[in-house]
């Protein structure tokens, strides 16, 4: 790895071609990442073996991309994000070979959301804060905040809590505790509440 004596310098392997200067103190590019020169990394990021970061992508603090992903142009991660390995992200809905988009849709991925392995998002989306989108899944539509979905097209299957506890669609998780929404977030009943 190459780093500089700072300790909170980005730490970047030998053989991963960066591109850009715009990269947060504390982050890891491990071995055979491609990063484009327009390319904004925030703090404390771990971009993960294999990666590919277009030029017009901005990913915030604390984000794990893990192998095999490619952000393309016009992807925007806030802070916190988890991406899966292999999961995939469409800019274009109507590619051929050689011939280049008037404009790249790309995705918007707000705060502490979670893409597991190979989930496939369209173009255009926005994946809602502290959500989870299942191993797998295909992603066809705009994804609520705190909300879980799975399936080819997904669809919402629960809850997640900040903390990322799943809840079924009656916001109960697997140990029987109720939750409710308090501003789309789900928040444990309090006793009064499950006394009623």
């Amino acid at each position: 790895m190459t780093n500089s004596s700072n300790t909170s310098s980005p730490s970047i392997h030998p053989t991963s071609e960066v591109l850009t200067n715009n990269i947060g103190e504390k982050t890891t590019i491990w071995q055979y990442c491609v990063v484009l020169s327009g390319a904004v990394i925030g703090r404390n990021c771990n971009i993960n073996c294999h990666v590919f970061i277009e030029n017009d992508v901005v990913i915030g603090d604390d984000v794990t991309i893990k192998s095999g992903v490619q952000i393309w142009d016009g992807m925007r991660i806030d802070n916190k994000v988890f991406i899966g390995p292999n999961a995939t992200f469409i800019n274009d809905m109507s590619p051929r070979s050689k011939v280049h988009a008037e404009v790249y849709i790309g995705s918007d991925i707000r705060e502490g959301a979670s893409i597991g392995a190979n989930a496939a998002v369209l173009g255009g989306i926005t994946i809602g804060e502290y959500s989870m989108i299942g191993a797998g899944s295909v992603v066809t539509h705009d994804v609520g905040p705190f909300t879980l979905w799975k399936g080819n097209p997904a669809r919402q299957s629960g809850y997640v809590t900040r903390d990322g506890r799943v809840l079924n669609m009656r916001l109960m998780d697997k140990q029987g505790l109720s939750y409710r929404l308090a501003d789309g977030e789900p928040v444990p009943k309090a006793k009064q509440d499950s006394a009623v």
